[in-house]
């Protein structure tokens, strides 16, 4: 299995209010994060920086993730307990106020890739069947789109577009997806902040992940193409690949 993470500030904002990681557990078991920070002054930073920061301290000491239903356990625990920080630091810490942050995780071992999402950061995957986005955004465009009162092409031009309907750390409690997939050799996960998401074709990420590249490159050329784009955000990518099971865990 190989990953990759890799960050741009993109070509508009002052500060890149993204954070993101690929990290091992003991076992060599990979959790992929994108968070992308919102709210207040350098708050988003804070926000997506301090979920990083604590998913990474608990993760380097995870042991025995071996089934979906233990790593959907995981992700659920320790994604509530992040809200809860997140909230009490914004509570006690004036100019943190409102501060929040999407996320999308996922952990991936030899057999499976569990992936949790809140917000509008995404998470897709490539395998023979295709390439799909494997999580729904938790946005004001994206309910209209399912109750079918706009399109999805209305939708990419919507000025209520950013518009979020759950953020980690904005409420006490917060509601999260996770759904388990069978992860097999040559499959390739693609986490992405809304950076790359609103400026890049599902057509063109599919074709620059499934060309024989290197990973690096790859997740480059995404960054690239989002920049060439306009690049008005920040722009955050982590790509997961799937080599061959006789290879082991690199």
């Amino acid at each position: 299995m190989k990953a990759v993470f890799m960050t741009h500030q993109g070509k508009v904002r002052q500060h890149n209010e993204d954070s993101g990681g690929v990290i091992l557990n003991p076992e060599g078991h990979r959790l992929a994060i994108v968070a992308d920070g919102m709210g207040g002054h350098l708050a988003g930073e804070v926000a997506s920086g301090m979920t990083l920061t604590e998913l990474k301290k608990q993760w380097e000491i995870a042991k025995g993730i071996n089934t979906a239903d233990i790593a959907e356990k995981w992700l659920k625990e320790h994604i509530s307990n992040v809200n809860e920080i997140l909230f009490n630091h914004a509570r006690n810490h004036s100019e943190c106020d409102g501060m929040g942050t999407t996320i999308v995780a996922a952990i991936s071992t030899e057999h499976f890739a569990t992936v949790a999402n809140i917000g509008d950061s995404r998470c897709y995957l490539l395998n023979e069947s295709g390439f799909k986005q494997v999580t729904e955004d938790h946005s004001l465009v994206n309910e209209l789109v399912r109750f079918g009162q706009i399109s999805k092409e209305d939708a990419e031009h919507h000025p209520r577009k950013n518009v979020l309907l759950r953020a980690l750390g904005t409420e006490e409690k917060v509601e999260m997806d996770i759904k388990t997939i069978i992860f097999e050799a040559g499959d390739v996960l693609l986490l992405c902040s809304d950076g790359l998401s609103n400026k890049v074709s599902e057509e063109e990420m599919k074709e620059i992940l499934a060309n024989d590249d290197e990973l690096e490159q790859k997740a480059a050329k995404l960054i690239s193409l989002a920049n060439d784009y306009g690049g008005e955000d920040n722009i955050s990518l982590a790509i997961v690949e799937f080599s061959e099971p006789s290879e082991g865990v690199k």
